[in-house]
């Protein structure tokens, strides 16, 4: 499961629990950009003051941390809990989405499921066929395919968005394959402060670079037309990635390797993949890349040398 499959399942969404976020303890085995920060949100243990409710959900974003999730869940039942243990990791069922349950406040989804059938996904395993939901305030999308709803949900989303406090980000991830033109153009119309698309799959390449020139035609910037590109998948090499994560860059989007980690998947990305992650996920690093190549045209074409 990637970080942003994950993502895209909202972060710990509440299985059949429908409860108040003012009576249920929220434990995470990790701290993500999306975890809650209230005063009911834990990462680990419990903690040596006593908390004002009784009823804990531990909620396990990552395969990889259920073994730590079960730890937890012991533990907190030991402090006299009552504990539930829960979320995407274990494959539990998406219903409606509460706001700031278990994601953090400003994060929303407007529906559940998938059309596609990507053979590294869990969404349409654990969520099923699209649907939407009602559509609740928030300025953080993390639907895992919003372009294919109805447009009607669509415009609906945008209306809500254009009300909210906040920039609109569409962290969750767009389908390029069926971005056009009016959704770049209201896009620009708005208060936009990221987008992001998915560059899973090499055969997907022509529809990416086709919704990065929408993009950009329409009026936004580089820094906001973000681009998540899938690396160390069966198969890939490093020098096959770089060149996906290049081509982003250089047709106009700003890419951000995604290092593919299985559901059983353990440990840290060899050193190589490390590497290449950490330098194609910092805006600054990337755009130094794009920087030193301008440059060095700059000294060829002064020098008529090779350098």
């Amino acid at each position: 499961m990637t970080k942003r499959d994950a993502q895209r399942t909202g972060g710990g969404v509440a299985d059949k629990l429908h409860v108040s976020q003012a009576s249920l303890i929220r434990v995470f085995p990790r701290r993500t950009p999306l975890t809650p920060d209230d005063d009911l949100a834990f990462v680990g243990g419990p903690p040596l003051f006593p908390v004002p409710a009784r009823r804990a959900h531990v909620s396990c974003l990552f395969t990889w941390d259920r073994r730590e999730a079960g730890r937890l869940a012991e533990e907190w039942a030991a402090q006299g809990y009552k504990v539930e243990l829960g979320g995407p990791a274990f494959g539990g069922e998406s219903s409606e989405f509460e706001p700031g349950l278990y994601v953090k406040n400003g994060a929303t989804i407007t529906s559940r499921g998938c059309i596609r059938h990507c053979p590294f996904c869990f969404v349409p395993e654990r969520e099923g066929p699209l649907r939407t939901l009602e559509i609740k305030p928030g300025w953080d999308i993390l639907d895992n395919n919003l372009l294919a709803c109805p447009r009607k949900h669509v415009e609906a989303v945008l209306a809500m968005l254009n009300e909210q406090p906040r920039a609109a980000r569409f962290t969750g991830g767009i389908d390029a394959r069926l971005c056009r033109p009016w959704f770049a153009a209201r896009l620009a119309a708005m208060r936009l402060d990221i987008l992001y698309m998915a560059y899973d799959m090499p055969e997907t390449w022509s529809a990416v670079e086709r919704t990065i020139g929408l993009m950009r035609g329409a009026g936004i910037g580089q820094r906001k037309v973000g681009c998540y590109v899938l690396v160390g998948y069966e198969g890939d090499t490093l020098a096959d990635a770089e060149r996906r994560l290049s081509m982003v860059l250089e047709c106009g989007g700003m890419p951000f390797a995604m290092y593919y980690r299985g559901a059983d998947w353990t440990g840290k990305p060899p050193s190589g993949w490390a590497r290449l992650v950490r330098s194609w996920s910092r805006p600054a690093a990337i755009f130094a890349k794009e920087i030193n190549d301008a440059q060095r045209d700059d000294l060829l074409n002064l020098s008529g040398k090779k350098l």
